[in-house]
C-alpha cells in the first residue's frame, strides 16, 4: 500500500508541472476588430466565428486546458483598441490578441503587446510597418499586406497597359502604406503617378475626390481604401461615368465580402488580390461551405487567415508544452503553417507569413453558376515574391 501511495505521489509530481505550464488554467484568445463600421463585413463577427471554428477543430483544449475566445469592437479607433487590449491583458487573463482590422489599431496594439510580452497576430490590417520598422518579437502578420496587394493588383494592371495612376487614399496609416507600395510597383514597371488625394475614413461622398481623379487623365484610378469606402467609391464612380470614359478603377484592397455587398453588376471585371478563395480547391470549398452554414456568408482571406492564425497559435502551444510567450513565439516561427489557408508556408524572422497570394478577376453575372463563386483565378504569386524581402523590411529583428 505504501509503495502504491508513493508511486501515485511521484506521478502527481511529474504531471503537476506540465499542467501548470498553462497560465490561469486556460488559454484565452481575444478577437479585436471592427464589428459595426466600414469593415464589419471585411472581418467583424465572421472572424470571431472563424476563430471559434479553429478552437473547435483543435478539440477545445490544449495541453488538457480549456480554450476560450472573447471579442470586442474597437470602432476603428486606436485609443479604444488600446484600452480594450490593456484591460484584456491586465485584468481578464487574455493571452493573445488577433485580427486587428485597421492599421492604426494594429500598430497600437502590437506596441502594447510587445510591452506586455504577449503575442498578437494581425489578419485584418495591411501596413507593412507591422513587419517593418514597428515589428515585434511577439507580433505576426497573416493574410496580406500592402506590398502583396501592390505586387498583385498594381503590377498586373501596369502590365495590361495601365501605366499612369492617380490615387484616392484613405487618410490613415493603411492608406498611406497601400499608396506608397503601389506607386513604387507602378514606377518600378515603368509607369507614372500623376497625383493623389486623401479622403476621411468612412466618408459617404466621394464626388470631389473622383472628379480630381477623372480630370487627372490617369489611365488608372487606384482606390487605396477598403470595405464600405471602396464600395461607395465604385458606386459613385459609375455615376460619373468614369470607367465608361476609358479610365480603369483599381480596387487595391477588395475581398469576397465587398464583391458580394456591391453586387456582380457593379463589380464585374475588377482585378483584385486575395490570399484565399473558397472555391479554389476541394479543401477550401469544404471550409467555405462550413463557414456559409455557420454564418450565412462565404469566407474571405481575413476570415480564413484568422482561422489559420488561431490554429497555428494553438499548435505552437502544444509543441512548446506551455503558453509562455517566448516559447510559443519561437515555435510559431519554427513551425510551417499547413492548413486550409496556407500549405507549408513559412513565418519569416520579422513575423510575416510568406503564403501564396492570388490575382483574381470578378466574373460577369452570366459566368456565375454557383452562389458566391465570383472569381476567376488569373495567377498564383508565391509568397516570397508577393511579400517584401524581410532583409529589406526595416525590421531590426532580421539578422
Amino acid at each position: 500500500m505504501t509503495r502504491l501511495l508513493l508511486s501515485a505521489a511521484a506521478a502527481a509530481l511529474l504531471t503537476t508541472p506540465a499542467m501548470a505550464e498553462i497560465s490561469d488554467g486556460k488559454v484565452k484568445i481575444g478577437i479585436l476588430n471592427d464589428q459595426s463600421g466600414v469593415y464589419a463585413d471585411f472581418g467583424g463577427k465572421f472572424s470571431v466565428e472563424a476563430a471559434k471554428m479553429a478552437v473547435e477543430d483543435f478539440g477545445g483544449k490544449v495541453l488538457d486546458m480549456p480554450i476560450e475566445v472573447v471579442s470586442a469592437d474597437h470602432q476603428n479607433k486606436a485609443d479604444i483598441a488600446s484600452n480594450i487590449a490593456r484591460q484584456w491583458y491586465d485584468t481578464e487573463q487574455v493571452d493573445s490578441i488577433m485580427e486587428l482590422t485597421t492599421s492604426s489599431v494594429a500598430l497600437a496594439v502590437q506596441a502594447l503587446s510587445q510591452e506586455k510580452k504577449k503575442i498578437n497576430l494581425v489578419t485584418g490590417a495591411a501596413t507593412t510597418d507591422l513587419t517593418g520598422k514597428a515589428c515585434s518579437p511577439y507580433g505576426f502578420h497573416w493574410a496580406y499586406d500592402t506590398h502583396a496587394l501592390a505586387v498583385g493588383t498594381g503590377g498586373a494592371l501596369v502590365e495590361q497597359g495601365g501605366d499612369s495612376w492617380f490615387f484616392l487614399t484613405a487618410d490613415y496609416a493603411f492608406g498611406y502604406s497601400l499608396e506608397d507600395n503601389t506607386a513604387g510597383i507602378v514606377k518600378e514597371k515603368g509607369g507614372t503617378v500623376t497625383g493623389s488625394v486623401k479622403h476621411p475614413l468612412a466618408t459617404t461622398d466621394f464626388s470631389s475626390f473622383l472628379l480630381q481623379g477623372q480630370s487627372s487623365g490617369a489611365k488608372v484610378i487606384g482606390l487605396a481604401n477598403a470595405g464600405m469606402d471602396t464600395q461607395n467609391a465604385i458606386k459613385q464612380a459609375a455615376e460619373f461615368g468614369i470607367t465608361q470614359g476609358g479610365q480603369k478603377l483599381a480596387a487595391l484592397l477588395f475581398t469576397l465580402a465587398e464583391v458580394h455587398g456591391l453586387g456582380l453588376e457593379a463589380a464585374q471585371g475588377l482585378t483584385l488580390t486575395e490570399s484565399f478563395y473558397w472555391n479554389r480547391t476541394p479543401q477550401t470549398a469544404e471550409f467555405g461551405k462550413r463557414m456559409l452554414d455557420r454564418t450565412g456568408a462565404m469566407p474571405n482571406m481575413i476570415h480564413a487567415a484568422t482561422y489559420s492564425g488561431v490554429l497555428h497559435y494553438l499548435r505552437a502551444i502544444e509543441a512548446a508544452g506551455t503558453d509562455e510567450t517566448e516559447a510559443v513565439a519561437a515555435k510559431m516561427h519554427e513551425m510551417p503553417v499547413d492548413d486550409v489557408f496556407a500549405n507549408g508556408a513559412k513565418v519569416a524572422q520579422n513575423g510575416r507569413l510568406l503564403s501564396d497570394v492570388y490575382l483574381m478577376q470578378v466574373k460577369k453575372p452570366e459566368e456565375v453558376t454557383t452562389d458566391w463563386d465570383y472569381y476567376n483565378v488569373l495567377a498564383t504569386i508565391p509568397g516570397d515574391q508577393a511579400y517584401m524581402d524581410p532583409a529589406k523590411s526595416g525590421c531590426p529583428l532580421v539578422k
